[in-house]
């Protein structure tokens, strides 16, 4: 049985020996010869235009919000909203319902002393009755708003 076996084995090693040396191949320069798919190349190109749009969407850091209005009147939270979107329309306004109370908070900043200048303007124009608070939260920036926050 062992002789057998011994046998076989040696038939195996002589034959994958052979299957590696290729007689019939005279034209042997030595160069190789890559074929490619061209949906390779065209795959490569579609993940970088994929890579490129999702470095210019919103990212989410630590920043802060403005808590702008906390009620449970409906109706108020909504007037305060709309006059906040005309008024500031490049910023962004979160309304949160947390039973019983309807939330407003505004803005994304990275800085404090940006949102301590909006929270200014805000008390000024008189929108609000009470306080308006700064409070640390994850934000929503662009990729460029970061960098130029890491750059400063």
């Amino acid at each position: 049985m062992k002789k057998f076996l011994l046998i076989i084995l040696f038939h195996t090693t002589v034959a994958s020996v052979w299957a590696q040396h290729n007689t019939a191949d005279t034209n042997n320069t030595g160069k190789v010869v890559v074929t490619k798919d061209p949906r390779i190349e065209t795959l490569g190109r579609k993940m970088a235009e994929y890579n490129e749009s999702l470095a210019s969407k919103l990212h989410s850091t630590k920043g802060y919000r403005l808590m702008i209005l906390s009620t449970s009147d409906r109706t108020q939270a909504l007037q305060v909203r709309s006059q906040l979107l005309q008024l500031f329309p490049d910023q962004s306004i979160y309304m949160i319902f947390q039973s019983p109370f309807i939330k407003l908070k505004f803005g994304n900043f990275l800085d404090k002393g940006e949102a301590d200048d909006y929270r200014k303007q805000i008390n000024a124009l008189k929108l609000v009755p009470g306080n308006i608070y700064i409070v640390p939260e994850t934000v929503e920036v662009k990729a460029e708003k970061i960098l130029a926050q890491q750059e400063d």
